[in-house]
């Protein structure tokens, strides 16, 4: 994700600016974004994913949200980036490995905001729960963001970090990406291989869509196409671009190729 940032920041008409991404990326992170041509010809869902998350993530600030969770957070820098109030607090979980890396390249830069960085594999059931509640009941209103999270978790895996989320009263809001089947089954068909030889194959892709979420504590709000975003920002080759200006159905896409964000509210 890092390198794709860093191209869109170097583009005169970014739509949103990352002048640490280049830095974070790195030669490996070309590297592996150039042996990937399945992903590179889609840079634009990444760039159209990163713009949706932080639309939301400045409306959930002025909405009042005092804490922000980032799971699996890896290389995101949106505490410094973007313009958020230094009230504001942000956690970022994730891998120490992860986490270390950062810190090293960054080394003394300051955030906007007060930030956190917990070293936390969230497949320990009993480790995340435990940071749950610490975070829950540290602050009155807040905000969970899983960018690129869902997708390599298994269905109960998505539903179990789904209740636990749901157990914390103050955790008011959740922002997610998901994938159709269709599109799931073009992702494997494409780069499935490579992604299971690295570790990290797809898995997560609900026939529900949003409406998996709601059985487990959380009602689908806002669903935005990432699609449709894109070809907003004028990212889209031309196919795509007209494909973008349908209609789009408001059921579950199934075997449609699909993506999108969607916000999720905490069910009372």
């Amino acid at each position: 994700m890092a390198v794709y940032r860093a191209r869109e920041t170097e583009r005169p008409d970014a739509a949103f600016r990352d002048p640490y991404a280049r830095a974070l990326a790195g030669e490996r992170g070309e590297a592996i974004a150039n042996a990937m041509p399945f992903f590179e010809e889609h840079a634009w869902a990444a760039i159209a994913r990163t713009h949706l998350f932080d639309r939301l993530v400045k409306r959930l600030v002025r909405h009042g949200v005092d804490l922000i969770v980032n799971l699996a957070a890896g290389l995101d820098m949106r505490p410094y980036r973007m313009e958020l109030p230094p009230t504001l607090r942000w956690v970022e979980v994730d891998l120490p490995e992860i986490l270390d890396y950062k810190e090293r390249v960054l080394g003394d830069t300051k955030p906007a905001c007060a930030l956190e960085r917990v070293r936390l594999d969230l497949s320990n059931g009993d480790a995340r729960r435990g940071l749950f509640e610490r975070l829950g009941a540290s602050a009155p209103r807040a905000a969970i963001l899983s960018e690129g999270l869902l997708i390599y978790l298994m269905r109960d895996e998505a539903a179990s970090l789904a209740y636990d989320l749901a157990r914390q009263r103050s955790f008011e809001f959740w922002v997610v990406d998901l994938v159709s089947p269709g599109l799931m089954e073009m992702l494997r068909e494409r780069s499935g291989d490579r992604m299971r030889e690295a570790g990290a194959p797809f898995l997560f892709a609900p026939h529900e869509g949003a409406a998996f979420f709601t059985p487990l504590g959380w009602t689908a709000v806002e669903v935005k196409s990432i699609l449709k975003a894109a070809g907003k920002l004028g990212r889209l080759p031309l196919g795509l671009r007209l494909l973008s200006l349908l209609p789009e159905s408001s059921a579950p896409a199934g075997s449609r190729p699909w993506s999108g964000v969607v916000l999720l509210s905490r069910r009372n």
